[in-house]
């Protein structure tokens, strides 16, 4: 498919998705949304990709939704939801990709790009990048997931206080709370970025891909039936080709070189 939205680039086992809107700060209409899922889906058909790194072009990471679209939207509550309906399909494929998703956050990351970076597994954020919700600012409520994801990622009392307030955080407080992994120079975020995701790539795809299952779906149990679930997925991860690999080289004393089927 060709893109004109996004920027799709593979290196070295990584796949790396560039929004390409940068007069519009990145904002998301549906076509942004249609490539963007389109680009996933690509990524995880190749079995050499094995991390997807998600970042924005110029000095913005997203700014949400397209404004100009969703005040379109606005005037049919049909249209407004099966906007909702995309963009929530989009975000819940990143959230369910079989491959670990890093947020690189370049610079601003708004309402419904904060929401992005939430559905990803992992965040690492140039030092200059500023971070909020904002809804609330403008008689908006999160309708991206945010309402949602963000509390479990920080704590209700925190995301309530984002939420209602709308107040912008720094990257190093959005480190403190847990809201990103790592706060990084912003002329070292490519580059962090790509050693993050360089070293998971070369980490056992089968076992990244059932703990981020475990992890996510976990989340949604009661303790008891989530350590269930851990038993019976450790048990069908142990006939894995990725398992007995590991195994071989740890016997052998060597590097694991893992198929990844």
């Amino acid at each position: 498919m060709a893109y004109s939205r996004i920027i799709l680039e593979k290196s070295e086992g990584v796949a790396r998705i560039v929004l390409n809107r940068p007069d519009a700060l990145n904002s998301l209409d549906m076509e942004s949304l249609k490539e963007l899922d389109a680009a996933l889906t690509e990524i995880e058909a190749d079995n050499s990709l094995r991390a997807i790194i998600i970042t924005g072009k110029g000095k913005a990471f997203c700014a949400g939704a397209d404004l100009k679209q969703i005040g379109e939207f606005t005037k049919s509550p049909q249209k407004m939801l099966t906007f909702l309906r995309v963009i929530h399909g989009v975000y819940n494929h990143i959230d369910n990709s079989p491959k670990p998703v890093i947020a690189a956050i370049n610079g601003m990351a708004l309402a419904g790009g904060l929401e992005l970076s939430l559905a990803c597994d992992l965040a690492i954020a140039a030092d200059n990048a500023r971070i909020g919700d904002q809804h609330a600012n403008f008689g908006l409520v999160a309708g991206a997931g945010g309402s949602q994801r963000l509390p479990r990622i920080i704590g209700a009392r925190k995301a309530k206080e984002l939420l209602f307030t709308g107040d912008w955080i720094t990257a190093t407080e959005a480190e403190r709370i847990g809201l990103v992994n790592k706060v990084v120079p912003a002329d070292k975020l490519e580059v962090e970025a790509m050693a993050l995701a360089k070293k998971i790539a070369n980490q056992s795809p089968m076992a990244t891909k059932t703990v981020k299952a475990l992890v996510n779906r976990g989340l949604q149990m009661e303790l008891p039936d989530a350590l269930e679930l851990e038993m019976h997925m450790g048990v069908i991860h142990t006939t894995s080709e990725d398992m007995a690999e590991g195994l071989k080289a740890f016997e052998e004393k060597r590097k694991p070189n893992f198929p990844g089927r």
